[in-house]
């Protein structure tokens, strides 16, 4: 895991690394409410993964929940996620529009983080 950031904005926990124990204990930290959906596409993942013979869906899981959790440790970016969700529904085209933008960057920028990039 990484450090936090010293200083009141800074992420709520370190981030971690993209195994089963680290992830589940970061959901149950900073999102615990999603911890059954945590479980329900790990079960999923792990039955792919032997329907396909590959460990790629288990791959995919990892990388999902990684991104779940970078998002949801850093609470303004967490905050404007989830208002930029709730936005879309706005009857308001240009309502939207900005926030299907806002969304996308930010998960876009959660996934580069959790690539590394």
């Amino acid at each position: 895991m990484t450090t936090p950031h010293a200083d009141g904005n800074g992420p709520l926990i370190p981030r971690p690394e993209l195994t089963l124990p680290a992830l589940r204990q970061a959901v149950a930290t900073v999102v615990p409410s999603r911890l059954p959906e945590f479980f329900e596409d790990l079960q999923k993942a792990f039955v792919r993964a032997g329907d396909e013979d590959s460990v790629v869906p288990i791959r995919m899981f990892y990388q999902q929940w990684g991104v779940v959790v970078e998002i949801e440790r850093h609470p303004d970016t967490a905050h404007r996620l989830h208002a930029a969700e709730q936005a879309i529904s706005s009857p308001d085209p240009d309502v939207r529009e900005r926030a299907i933008r806002e969304a996308a960057e930010i998960v876009r920028a959660a996934h580069r983080e959790v690539a590394g990039s």
